[in-house]
Parts: C-alpha cells; sequence; structure tokens
C-alpha cells in the first residue's frame, strides 16, 4: 500500500470515528430524559465525571425539549458548567443555540414573560461567553443592554417570588445576578456608560438593602470576584470565615444551612445534612474568592462531592420549598462540578 493510501486510509477512519462519535451524542431529538430526583437514589460506587456530564447534559436537554423555556436550576445553570468540562458538544451548542433563540425571536415576537428572564439570560450568555470565545456575542450584548430598561428607578430588578429558594424567591438574588453578569462579560462591557450607570444603581439598592442570610452574602461576595464597589477586602474576609464556619463534620455544606426558609410543606429543613447544591455552590464561590484548592476544609468538601455522588451521575439536594421534584438537585449537580473543575 502506498503512503497516500495509507494516509487517506487513516484520515478516512478517523473521519468515521468522529461522525459516529458526534452521531452518539445526546441532542435535542436524542438523548435520554433523566428519572426524577429521589433522595433514596443509591449513590455511586465511585465518583465519575463522565455521569456527572452526561446526567447535565441530559437534564438540560430534556428542558429545553419539552419545557420550551429556561429555568435557573437548569439549562440556565448548564450554560455556566458544560464549558468547564468541554463546549464542543452537541449538547451544549443547542442549549445555548436555544437562548439566542429566544433573544432573537421570543423577545422580538413579544416581551419577555418577566424581568427575571432578561437578567438570567444575559447572566447565563455572558458567562457562556467568558468561558468559550471569551468575546462579547452581540446577542450577549443586547442581552445585557435590555437588562437596563427592566432595572427599576431604585436600581433594584423585579425578581420572581415564587417561594423557590435560593434562585427564585428575592428581588436580591437577581441584583446580585445582573451584576455577575456584567463582571464576567468580555470586551470590557463593564466599563460601557450604561452599565457604568446600571452598576451604581444595583451598588445603591445593595447599601439599601443588605443581605439576609449567607447565601445573599455569598452571592454578593461572587459578583466582587470581578467588580470593584459591592465588597471591601474585610468584607469578603468575614464572608468566606462565615462561610468555612458553616462547614458540616462530613465535610459537606447544606442548602438551608447558607439559606434558612420555612418550608411550604411544614416540614423542618435539614441544615445538618449535607447535599450538592450547598457543597458544591459554596466550594466554588470560595474558590472564586482566593481560598485555595489545597485549603483543608476544601480537600474535604470535595472528598464529601466524589463520595456522594449518585448513581446517575447526579447529586441530591431537597427542595428548599417542599418535598417534591427537588430540581435543587439539577444546580447543586452543576455546582458540584464546577466545584470539582475549580480545585484540580
Amino acid at each position: 500500500m502506498t503512503h497516500f493510501c495509507k494516509f487517506a486510509l487513516a484520515a478516512l477512519v478517523s473521519l468515521s470515528l468522529g461522525l459516529l462519535a458526534r452521531a452518539d451524542e445526546p441532542n435535542l431529538k436524542k438523548y435520554s430524559p433523566p428519572a426524577d430526583n429521589a433522595k433514596d437514589e443509591p449513590m455511586a460506587k465511585q465518583f465519575s465525571l463522565d455521569k456527572a456530564v452526561g446526567f447535565l447534559d441530559n437534564a438540560a436537554l430534556q428542558w429545553t425539549d419539552k419545557r420550551g423555556c429556561f429555568a435557573c436550576h437548569t439549562n440556565y445553570a448548564y450554560l455556566y458548567v458544560r464549558p468547564m468540562v468541554g463546549a464542543k458538544v452537541q449538547a451544549h451548542a443547542e442549549v445555548r443555540q436555544s437562548l439566542e433563540n429566544m433573544v432573537t425571536d421570543s423577545w422580538v415576537l413579544g416581551k419577555p414573560r418577566w424581568d427575571a428572564e432578561v437578567i438570567a439570560t444575559a447572566a447565563a450568555l455572558a458567562y457562556n461567553d467568558s468561558l468559550t470565545t471569551k468575546k462579547l456575542h452581540p446577542l450577549t450584548r443586547l442581552a445585557l443592554n435590555r437588562m437596563w430598561t427592566v432595572q427599576r428607578k431604585d436600581g433594584g430588578i423585579s425578581w420572581l417570588l415564587c417561594k423557590w429558594p435560593p434562585m427564585e424567591n428575592d428581588d436580591h438574588y437577581g441584583v446580585t445576578l445582573a451584576a455577575l453578569a456584567v463582571g464576567v462579560a468580555p470586551d470590557g462591557y463593564a466599563k460601557t456608560k450604561q452599565a457604568a450607570k446600571g452598576l451604581a444603581g444595583l451598588r445603591g439598592w445593595l447599601a439599601k438593602n443588605p443581605p439576609q442570610n449567607l447565601h445573599h452574602k455569598a452571592m454578593i461576595l461572587w459578583v466582587s470576584t470581578s467588580l470593584d464597589g459591592f465588597m471591601t477586602a474585610d468584607e469578603q474576609k468575614a464572608v468566606k470565615k462565615e462561610l468555612l464556619a458553616q462547614q458540616l463534620p462530613d465535610g459537606g455544606w447544606s442548602a438551608s444551612g447558607i439559606y434558612p426558609w420555612p418550608r411550604a410543606d411544614r416540614k423542618e429543613q435539614e441544615p445538618d445534612v449535607s447535599d450538592g447544591y450547598g457543597t458544591g455552590f459554596t466550594i466554588f464561590v470560595l474558590r472564586r474568592a482566593g481560598v485555595a484548592a489545597d485549603d483543608p476544609a476544601l480537600v474535604k468538601g470535595i472528598a464529601w462531592l466524589k463520595g456522594n455522588q449518585r448513581e446517575s451521575g447526579r447529586w441530591f439536594a431537597r427542595s428548599l420549598y417542599r418535598d417534591n421534584k427537588h430540581y435543587l438537585s439539577h444546580a447543586g449537580s452543576a455546582f458540584a462540578v464546577m466545584a470539582i473543575q475549580a480545585c484540580q
């Protein structure tokens, strides 16, 4: 066989394998819907990043396909985490495209469903841009600019008040998410006149509406890692200390420990039970805030995550609202992977 034939054959085999691998990837037309989130799902025998990513892919695809909308806990969160483990897959491309389509189609043909949709969309696109192209996509800029059209005169944001903490429960989350969107946006967006004016309003609102719980403080801490004027160095140090003090003996954190909330089903919260959201979110924010990956508390926390993954690849997080779908597990699984990757 000539060198040319050998080269051609190798190229053909490589191309065929590439096409086969791509054909086998989950996408909006072909995915495996995850089973319901369940507290009694067995633990995995050993940690698997691949299984975690597979769960995140399929959960985001299912939500995007069946719901036709975006939710903070599932497909919005997916656009934060997926680039940290590889963005060049069909699932990521299609979920991202679906969000872009919402900006170009739904928003043009009619108004966004809520002001919160504008903020959450701008934040997800900006965060995704910062981890992929590192350039501000025109549609991301459009979404960011639209944020300021829904900002109130007092500097705040009218958020979803569904009593579904920590993401759909108070205006505080919307304000910090808007700030985060600006802070991570590439190409110096934070220095534009629109952004500077909007940020001044957000800072003013936060000054008049101080954080009510540790999750609020952690969100501001996260924002302060990319924007000045949201926390002083002493305030950052104090919040980091407070977060570390909430670590449970087994190494994890509890979502209800950092965001206490009276349940709608009148059952007791479990601030002494570690979960995927409390642990993943806290470790990720601490890493963003400069706590070293080899800090004993974070090492213990990562060990908890790797030892408490479920067979499906997810991490369970009990809903802070009521015992039903436990979609906080989706966000918790995203933050768990973000935390693990941030500590590599």
